[in-house]
């Protein structure tokens, strides 16, 4: 088990939490990722549809590892008559990793779907991420589908 302190997150959490998302999605600034951090810390929502995040604390109380799960009505390979929990975002500090916070993480963010009549939990990846395919396969995360997607400048 973790020897990481995993509790859901609150606004105090926005800052470290924005930091990691700029390192997980550098296509957006730190700034930019806040301000949609802050906002499903305050709303419970992303989008429509209800959200949450859990964070991973070190020593000193800080995040340094972050969990975003969604409801979504469906997802690739899930049972359609049922919602699905799904992983929208999920990242621990390198230095942090393989210490059990990531599964402690995903631990929470499925019981937060169970408890909203969830019977399976989605996620995706880029194709070549290996290491988040053998962080999914470790948690128990089946394969369910590969796909490249193609677009042509006219």
């Amino acid at each position: 088990m973790s020897d990481l302190p995993v509790r859901q997150a609150d606004s105090s959490d926005a800052a470290d939490i924005a930091a990691m998302c700029a390192l997980l999605w550098p296509d957006a600034s730190a700034d930019e990722h806040r301000v949609e951090i802050e906002l499903l810390l305050a709303t419970g929502m992303c989008g429509t549809l209800p959200a949450v995040l859990f964070v991973a604390l070190n020593d000193e109380q800080h995040a340094i590892g972050f969990l975003q799960v969604g409801l979504r009505s469906h997802a690739d390979g899930c049972d359609p008559s049922h919602p699905v929990g799904f992983v929208e975002g999920w990242f621990v500090h390198e230095s942090f990793r393989r210490r059990g916070a990531g599964t402690a993480m995903m631990h929470e963010a499925e019981e937060w779907a169970r408890h909203l009549g969830c019977k399976e939990m989605a996620s995706d990846t880029w194709i070549d991420e290996t290491i988040s395919l053998d962080a999914h396969e470790g948690v128990g995360f089946e394969v369910v589908d590969r796909c490249i997607h193609f677009r042509k400048q006219l």
